[in-house]
C-alpha cells in the first residue's frame, strides 16, 4: 500500500512508520517538528525509516489546506493515518484555542483532502480515552456516552470524531477512528508520565505524585498499540470507533513503584494536590476490536516497563 503517516516523527507515528515499512509497504510521513518537544527527539524516532527508500519525509503543517491537498493528491495514498494534535491534557487548558485550531482545524484539512480522492482511501485517525471524561464505573465501552469532556484536549478529540463521521455521511469516506489508552513504551514522548518518572527516579530526585496516588490509567505497550493499528488498517470500512487499551488499569503510585523496581532503584514520591483535568481513571472495554479486530494486546506491565528501561538506558532498540 501507499500510505501517509501524519505525525509520524512522533512516539506512535514512528512506530506505525517502521511497522509498515517492514510490511512492505510506501510511506510519506508528514510531520512539522512542532516545538512541544525537541526535534532531535523526533529525528531520531524517524533515523531507521528514512535510510529506506520506501519511505519519505514531508515537512508541513497539518492546517495548511493548500499543501495537505497538494501531497494527498500527488501521492493517492491507500490509507492516510492522521495521528498529529496537539497533545496533552494539562497544556490544553491553558491554550484551548491552539488546540481546537490544530486539532479539529488541522483533522478538517485531511477530511477534505482524502475526499477528493477516487477511489476513496481509508481514513483512520487518532482519537482519545479522554473523551469518556471523569467516571468511577468502568471499563469504558465504544457506545459509552462521550457528552462530557474535561480538558480541551478531550474535547477536540470528540469534535474529530463528529467531523470524521459527517465527512464519511457525506462522502462515504472509509473511517475508523482510535481511541488510544495511555501508550508507553520505546521512544515514549518525554513529557509523559513514565518518562518523566524515569529520569527523576534515575537521577535519585524525588518523583511528584499528583493526588493521592489512587488515579488508575490502562497503561498500554506500544507493541500492542502498532498491532491495533495494523488490524484496523486492513479492516477500515463505514464509519467505526475502537478502543486500544490494555484493560488493565494501574493505580498510580503502583506505578511509581513499578518503574523503581525495573529500574532496580527505590522511588522517593512527593505528593502533591491533583490537578484540572486529570480523571480518576481510564479502562478500556476491548471487547469490540478484540472480536472484529482480533485485536489482543499481549504485554504485561512489567514486560512492557522492562522494555522502555532497556531502551532508555540504551540497551534496547531505538
Amino acid at each position: 500500500m501507499r500510505v501517509i503517516v501524519t505525525g509520524g516523527a512522533g512516539f506512535i507515528g514512528s512506530h506505525l512508520v517502521d511497522r509498515l515499512l517492514a510490511e512492505g509497504d510506501e510511506v510519506v510521513v508528514v510531520d512539522n517538528f512542532d516545538p512541544f518537544y525537541a526535534r532531535s527527539t523526533k529525528e531520531s524516532n524517524l533515523s531507521r525509516a528514512l535510510a529506506s527508500p520506501r519511505c519519505r519525509l514531508c515537512e508541513l503543517d497539518i492546517r495548511d489546506a493548500e499543501a495537505t491537498g497538494r501531497l494527498v493528491s500527488a501521492v493517492q495514498p491507500d490509507a492516510i493515518v492522521h495521528l498529529a494534535a496537539r497533545a496533552g491534557v494539562r497544556p490544553s487548558i491553558e491554550a484551548p484555542a491552539l488546540y481546537t485550531d490544530v486539532n479539529v482545524l488541522g483533522t478538517v484539512r485531511w477530511l477534505e483532502a482524502a475526499c477528493r480522492l477516487e477511489p476513496r482511501p481509508r481514513f483512520l485517525f487518532a482519537s482519545s480515552s479522554s473523551v469518556y471524561g471523569d467516571r468511577a464505573a468502568g471499563p469504558f465501552r465504544e457506545t459509552d456516552p462521550v457528552d462530557s469532556p474535561i480538558s480541551p484536549y478531550a474535547a477536540t478529540k470528540k469534535a474529530c470524531e463528529l467531523m470524521a463521521y459527517t465527512f464519511h455521511h457525506l462522502h462515504g469516506l472509509p473511517v475508523t477512528g482510535l481511541r488510544f489508552f495511555t501508550a508507553y513504551g520505546p521512544r515514549n514522548r518525554p513529557d509523559l508520565a513514565i518518562a518523566k518518572f524515569t529520569r527523576l527516579i534515575e537521577r535519585g530526585e524525588p518523583v511528584p505524585m499528583f493526588g493521592d496516588g489512587s488515579t488508575r490509567r490502562d497503561y498500554t505497550f506500544i507493541g500492542d498499540i502498532i498491532e491495533g493499528i495494523i488490524r484496523a488498517i486492513a479492516g477500515c470500512e463505514g464509519y467505526r470507533i475502537y478502543n486500544l487499551g490494555n484493560s488493565d488499569p494501574i493505580g498510580l503510585r503502583d506505578l511509581i513503584n513499578s518503574l523503581g523496581e525495573a529500574l532496580g532503584k527505590a522511588p522517593s514520591i512527593t505528593e502533591l494536590p491533583g490537578q484540572p483535568g486529570d480523571v480518576r481513571q481510564t479502562f478500556a472495554d476491548i471487547s469490540r476490536a478484540s472480536a472484529e479486530l482480533g485485536y489482543r494486546p499481549q504485554t504485561s506491565l512489567r514486560e512492557g516497563l522492562a522494555a522502555y528501561v532497556a531502551w532508555h538506558r540504551g540497551v534496547g532498540n531505538p
